[in-house]
């Protein structure tokens, strides 16, 4: 479904993001991504990706710097000639209730999650603009929908992130250029394998589906707005979460 196309994914080496980049290779596209720690992990997930037949590369990269995200582009287009498929995944968490939260764990999810979406989105656009054509697929959350107890600078990380892509998908939609967000809920990863049975309980009685979703389905969605089956889908926010936000 993505023969010889490129795709830039942010935060690609865990959860969601590896789930992504896995799916993406599977269906022939090349791969860049991107981590901040953990060296040795990106690189042998380079090693196995590009032993599906595709180009896979990981760059160490943070996505809440400007110059850094500007420099992982040139260097992105230099090693794979362009990028036909941005997947802003980065994020991070600093739960904690308003009262309670620093100015420092307000700014670090802010930066980490929302800044990021902004940065990456404008280098990679005079790629797409030029070329004409490319889907941008922004993570964002249900907790971005509906708020959260407790997550306050999550919530509204991702809810901005809604924003911003209605509004590229209204600046670029002439250009060719689709963009989408992506609203997971509450899903299997290394984040949720640490909560209590008891708080897994709770989570699965707001479920209507009865179960927490998996890397994979979330992954398959990507796909679909990665790929010439949603040609005519721009400006959506797809929600992922087993009817537990509608």
């Amino acid at each position: 479904m993505l023969k010889n196309k490129t795709a830039l994914v942010t935060g690609g080496t865990r959860g969601i993001g590896y789930a992504i980049v896995r799916k993406f290779a599977e269906q022939g596209c090349n791969v860049a991504f991107t981590y901040l720690s953990s060296e040795e992990k990106a690189k042998a997930f380079e090693a196995e990706l590009n032993a599906l037949g595709i180009k896979a590369k990981a760059f160490k990269s943070d996505a809440g710097s400007y110059s850094e995200s500007e420099k992982l582009v040139e260097e992105v287009v230099k090693e794979f000639g362009t990028i036909d498929i941005l997947v802003n995944n980065a994020g991070v968490t600093r739960d904690n209730l308003i009262l309670r939260m620093t100015e420092q764990q307000w700014d670090d999810v802010i930066n980490a999650n929302l800044k990021s979406v902004f940065n990456l989105s404008k280098h990679v656009s005079k790629i797409m603009l030029r070329n004409k054509k490319g889907s941008i697929i922004n993570l964002t959350s249900i907790v971005g929908l509906k708020g959260q107890a407790g997550q306050s600078n999550y919530a509204a990380s991702k809810a901005g992130i809604i924003g911003f892509t209605k509004s590229i998908a209204d600046e670029f939609g002439s250009r060719g250029i689709r963009c989408n967000a992506i609203a997971p809920g509450f899903i299997e990863t290394d984040m949720t394998s640490v909560l209590s049975e008891e708080t897994k309980k709770g989570i699965l009685s707001q479920i209507p589906m009865k179960r927490m979703g998996s890397a994979d389905e979330v992954a398959n969605a990507a796909l679909f707005l990665a790929s010439d089956l949603s040609t005519y889908v721009s400006g959506q926010v797809l929600s992922v979460c087993g009817a537990m936000c509608r």
